[in-house]
């Protein structure tokens, strides 16, 4: 294990309950022969994340029971309903004490991102004051990589379903933007019609 890969530690948001989608949590939508869960979880170890932490909100019993996440740290957000900055939180507190100096942060409902993306906003990893951004044409997307030196700023400002958008706004100056256009289409899994990006 190199040591960017014991200082970066994967963080997968799959809590969402799927509002828009009937309640169906994105995390149970089943992509390629697999859960989407799986394939995210999949996605960021192939990236270099040796650990892995999944945040389980919408029926984590369920997910907890059916996806394969063997070697995943599996948290739970019991205020998952009050939106994706409430996971951020969750899972930046988790990682408090392993050693992490840098999180990885994907959602659970873009398969679109591949590892081929994840890895190289992974690779902008320097140390922990790193912040490190995929962008499509320009435009900051997902993954993101926030270097534990941000983690109180961001858990200090994440809200709602903002996540970290407010501290990366104030920090846009620090952010490295890694081009990932070429490698991977950044849809979301947000609605019915989405449900046509599934394979």
């Amino acid at each position: 294990m190199t040591d960017n890969e014991d200082q970066v530690a994967g963080l997968l948001l799959a809590a969402g309950g799927g509002r828009r989608l009937g309640g169906r949590p994105k995390a149970l939508l089943e992509h390629r022969g697999h859960l989407l869960v799986e394939h995210a979880a999949e996605v960021l170890r192939a990236a270099g994340c040796a650990r892995v932490h999944v945040v389980l909100g919408a029926r984590a019993r369920e997910v907890r029971t059916r996806a394969a996440l063997a070697g995943c740290v599996l948290v739970d957000n019991p205020e998952w309903e009050r939106g994706m900055g409430t996971s951020l939180r969750a899972g930046l507190a988790s990682l408090a004490g392993t050693g992490a100096r840098a999180a990885l942060v994907s959602l659970v409902d873009q398969p679109g991102i591949g590892a081929e993306a994840v890895a190289r906003v992974h690779a902008g990893y320097r140390d922990e004051t790193s912040l490190v951004s995929a962008a499509y044409a320009g435009v900051r997307g997902h993954p993101v990589l926030l270097g534990a030196a941000h983690w109180a700023g961001v858990t200090a400002t994440a809200t709602g379903d903002r996540g970290a958008r407010a501290y990366l706004r104030e920090h846009e100056g620090d952010i490295a933007l890694v081009e990932c256009g070429d490698v991977a289409r950044p849809y979301d899994i947000d609605t019915e019609a989405d449900l046509r990006h599934l394979e």
